[in-house]
């Protein structure tokens, strides 16, 4: 089945498209498509990769379900048949992809987690010794398991712009004392609990994103969560700190945009069919290592 790069709901309100993501207005309530977009270096390629969506949305739910002990989330329904009827007729773009989720005030901060030394926390370490203005032990490598999991927060950022690390006293001025603390409690314990169980399943957890918002009955998980495009999923035998680890995402992506040298601006190439076929290979394992089992397609 061709990658599913954008939908059209008829009448249905359009809220916006993200880099993945469709939204819809519906009843009061949002309806989350995700589609078969991938992004890289904070653009959308011209090329999708088939399943990618459906994969996000069915990892999500799992992730959903394992951590509704922790904080509840903003999932109404996930399956075509218990939408409202004018959405029916839609199923072939929404059955396996999309969510019908409550809305929320949302929080204006990425709350990440960190339980490994990478990324944008390994480049601030280098040059600071820290990660998020927290002091980090000396000798730490590329891929080093953190003493504990950090709670280092960073700003949303538009759409085409990187999100910006932030400290934590940061996010006490943008959200009040209590609710910071709220925030970086939940994000910490989710961590937790999902590192647990991917490392279960052979994966390590090695940082991750969570978006949290508000309602009546107080705050909720929201958006995507726990997968490869929110998420660093490493391969727990061939960890070995020190330099890139064997990743569970799009680095196939990555890795050939830099080989064809692109400048990293508009317009976005396309993809070869051998990049877009062992991406799509690598979600699928992410996914069916992580839930024991194969995605409905």
């Amino acid at each position: 089945m061709p990658a599913l790069l954008t939908t059209n709901l008829g009448p249905t309100p359009l809220v916006g498209r993200g880099k993945v993501r469709d939204l819809y207005a519906v009843d009061g309530k949002l309806l989350l498509v995700a589609t078969d977009r991938i992004s890289a270096f904070d653009h959308v390629l011209a090329t999708g990769i088939p399943d990618k969506g459906k994969i996000l949305t069915q990892m999500s739910l799992f992730w959903f379900e394992l951590v509704k002990d922790v904080v509840p989330n903003h999932l109404i329904a996930a399956t075509v048949s218990e939408y409202p009827a004018s959405l029916r007729k839609y199923a072939d773009q929404l059955e396996g992809r999309s969510m019908l989720v409550k809305r929320a005030a949302m929080f204006p901060v990425e709350c990440v987690a960190r339980g490994y030394l990478t990324g944008s926390g390994w480049k601030e370490y280098r040059e600071a010794g820290t990660v998020c203005s927290i002091r980090l032990p000396a000798g730490l490598m590329d891929g080093s398991r953190l003493p504990q999991p950090l709670f280092t927060p960073a700003t949303k950022a538009e759409d085409g712009a990187h999100d910006e690390n932030i400290s934590y006293g940061e996010v006490e001025k943008l959200l009040g004392t209590n609710l910071a603390e709220e925030l970086r409690r939940l994000t910490l314990a989710i961590y937790r609990k999902a590192a647990k169980h991917a490392e279960s399943r052979g994966l390590i957890l090695a940082d991750t994103k969570f978006e949290f918002g508000k309602t009546a009955e107080g705050v909720i998980l929201a958006d995507e969560v726990l997968t490869p495009d929110s998420s660093r999923f490493w391969d727990g035998e061939a960890w070995k700190p020190g330099g890139a680890q064997a990743s569970f995402d799009k680095q196939f992506v990555r890795d050939y945009l830099e080989e064809i040298h692109w400048n990293k601006q508009a317009p976005a190439p396309a993809l070869p069919e051998d990049v877009v076929e062992r991406t799509r290979a690598k979600y699928h394992e992410a996914f069916r290592k992580l839930t024991g089992r194969e995605i409905e397609v």
